[in-house]
């Protein structure tokens, strides 16, 4: 079957996935890695070239600050333990997001995971990490209003096609399938430039519990619909 270059995924559940087996929250964020690693395993079997996985959103910040810590720390763990297995795969990891307000030791090593893995060709792991879609999108505006304020760019010159070109990962091509586990029916200001074309797929499983079955479900889902892109 042909499959999309790119599937997105909103990683939803591990908090409740915890709470209904009585463990601490950590302990579904753990559970969740497990099931980042059984994911981008699948991509690679089923030919997916992108994933992109929204790991840790702008609006995370908000949350306890045992929970984050406990994210951060979990951040590090991942890239430690699966770093050398991802490179040996041929996958490309890569991050977008406000990387600047990382912790200075997770934001090391996720750049020197970022550096050790950028000429792999086999297959592009995309962490969304103090992510938000409308933050994405306000400093794309930024960037550009800079560059017309000095004179380097014309602003009539400004159009879809040029303004993609400031986002985080202009390189990387929109999403054509996107996924939400859980079953909640909302994109969470996750990729919103990008998703507006892509097929939604919501998933009735929390994400610790995502196995490459229900990726399959997705995929067989996807390629029933009809993409019109707004013509007839």
């Amino acid at each position: 079957m042909k499959v999309p270059r790119h599937v997105a995924i909103i990683m939803d559940g591990n908090r409740r996935w915890a709470e209904a087996r009585g463990l601490p929250v950590i302990k579904g964020h753990e559970a969740g890695v497990e099931a980042v690693k059984r994911t981008l395993d699948a991509c690679q079997l089923l030919g997916i070239e992108y994933l992109t996985l929204y790991a840790f959103s702008a609006e995370n910040w908000k949350r306890p600050a045992y929970e984050i810590n406990g994210l951060m720390r979990l951040l590090e763990v991942f890239i430690n333990r699966n770093i050398d297995e991802i490179h040996e795969k041929g996958v490309r990891l890569r991050a977008i997001g406000r990387l600047e307000k990382l912790p200075s030791r997770p934001r090391k090593l996720l750049f020197e995971a970022i550096e050790k893995t950028k000429n792999n060709e086999k297959g592009n792991l995309t962490l969304a990490i103090s992510y938000g879609g409308r933050s994405e999108i306000v400093d794309a505006a930024k960037r550009i209003a800079y560059l017309a304020a000095y004179g380097k760019i014309n602003p009539s010159d400004v159009n879809e096609e040029f303004f993609a070109k400031f986002l985080y990962a202009p390189d990387i091509p929109d999403p054509e399938l996107l996924i939400r586990t859980s079953g909640e029916m909302i994109v969470s200001n996750f990729l919103l430039w990008q998703i507006s074309y892509s097929e939604i797929y919501v998933a009735n499983v929390l994400w610790p519990d995502f196995l490459k079955s229900d990726l399959e479900d997705a995929l067989k889902s996807y390629l029933l619909r009809e993409r019109r892109f707004g013509k007839r």
